[in-house]
């Protein structure tokens, strides 16, 4: 009998595997071998089991491109020692221990404190690192030398004011900070996003933008990008009272597009500031014509400048109207608002200024010639003149 080929698909006995060709069935899918472990991917809630708190602004920086680059940006010395507030797993941390002296890491949580104690453990960097315990804004903060950090963002005014202050004053800061927030911390005047918060921070330091990273580099990843922005203090701090600079810019920034002609027409204002002029003039008067002691504090900068305060500096009304307010205009010297024919006290009876202290500062907005400039526009010089323009004719706002 004559022997005919075996199909292709079956196996002949001097080849038990089967041959492939165009028509052979598909492999049979690989069973799993219980023996070995798993390789999908941890939970994206964080790293080693640890779910991470958005409540705490915990957005781990999981990019080791984006860690190198920051740590590259900030310059770090081997005799530095390096201040990191909020180091979480200490993906940044690690890169820092290998070029720094020492860093002083501050953590609110104990998890977290207890996952970077872990992973110094047993390595050379376990006696470089120092951890202290406790919310960054209570804690008193050891001397550094450089800052260098990704901090939650809802302390972002605050903290870096309370940077600015730290005394011995250290080289610079490179800290992450939410891109919106960041933009603002180093707009001039004239960019549209130029608010209180640049004047504040630009007059006790130099502001740089360093590099913009997206959300996706973070885990969990936060709703908005972030950006790395370089803080050099200015040492010494510039001799001015830091309670007037504040009482003088929530003026000028409450209507940064009008001209200050306009702002100091304001009945509010005016009042105000005669209240604050009066007092001043008793209290000399009673201290044998001295000067009354006036303090101030870096950090009364950073109150209220957080992303409610920078939002309210762009959506002001951007219009020109110089006119005053004093015929129940909504401006900031409103203040009765609307009110109803018949129902209490009308309008025209809120508190105003006396003419002749509305002319004492009409006249030195003139003499100084401040009187057509907006706040939008002027820088710290511009401020500075102006505090000092009425500070000689006795004219404070703290």
């Amino acid at each position: 009998m004559r022997d005919f080929p075996r199909p292709l698909s079956q196996p002949s006995p001097a080849n038990p595997s089967p041959k492939k060709g165009p028509f052979s069935p598909p492999p049979a899918p690989r069973a799993a071998r219980p023996d070995r472990p798993s390789l999908s991917p941890p939970p994206q809630g964080g790293f080693s089991g640890i779910e991470f708190k958005k409540s705490f602004g915990q957005h781990i920086l999981k990019n080791p491109l984006v860690v190198q680059a920051i740590v590259d940006k900030a310059g770090v010395k081997g005799t530095d020692v390096v201040l990191e507030i909020g180091p979480g797993t200490g993906n940044l941390t690690m890169q820092l221990l290998a070029k720094c002296k020492r860093v002083v890491a501050v953590e609110l949580d104990p998890r977290m404190v207890l996952e970077l104690t872990r992973r110094v453990q047993g390595t050379p960097y376990q006696n470089q690192l120092q951890i202290i315990h406790g919310d960054v804004m209570k804690v008193d903060l050891p001397y550094f030398d450089l800052c260098v950090a990704n901090i939650p963002y809802q302390i972002s005014s605050p903290l870096t004011f309370k940077l600015l202050a730290h005394r011995p004053a250290f080289r610079a800061a490179v800290i992450m900070y939410q891109t919106e927030f960041a933009m603002r911390l180093v707009a001039g005047p004239a960019d549209p996003l130029y608010c209180r918060l640049s004047a504040n921070c630009q007059l006790l330091s130099r502001t740089q933008h360093l590099i913009k990273v997206g959300k996706n580099n973070f885990r969990p990843p936060p709703k908005v990008d972030s950006s790395v922005v370089k803080i050099e203090p200015r040492n010494p701090p510039p001799p001015v009272n830091f309670l007037e600079w504040d009482g003088l810019t929530r003026i000028c920034f409450g209507r940064k597009n009008k001209t200050l002609g306009a702002l100091f027409k304001q009945s509010k204002v005016l009042h105000s500031l005669e209240e604050n002029y009066k007092t001043l003039k008793a209290l000399q008067m009673g201290a044998g014509g001295g000067d009354a002691a006036m303090g101030g504090d870096v950090t009364v900068l950073g109150r209220d400048d957080g992303g409610r305060e920078a939002a309210a500096d762009v959506e002001m009304d951007d219009s020109e109207d110089d006119g005053s307010d004093e015929e129940g205009g909504g401006g900031a010297g409103a203040g009765g608002g609307r009110r109803g024919k018949g129902a209490g006290a009308p309008a025209r009876e809120r508190k105003r200024g006396s003419a002749e202290f509305k002319a004492l500062v009409e006249k030195t907005l003139a003499d100084g010639g401040f009187t057509e400039k907006r706040a939008a526009k002027m820088d710290q010089d511009d401020i500075l003149g102006l505090l000092a323009a009425f500070n000689s004719v006795g004219i404070h706002f703290s």
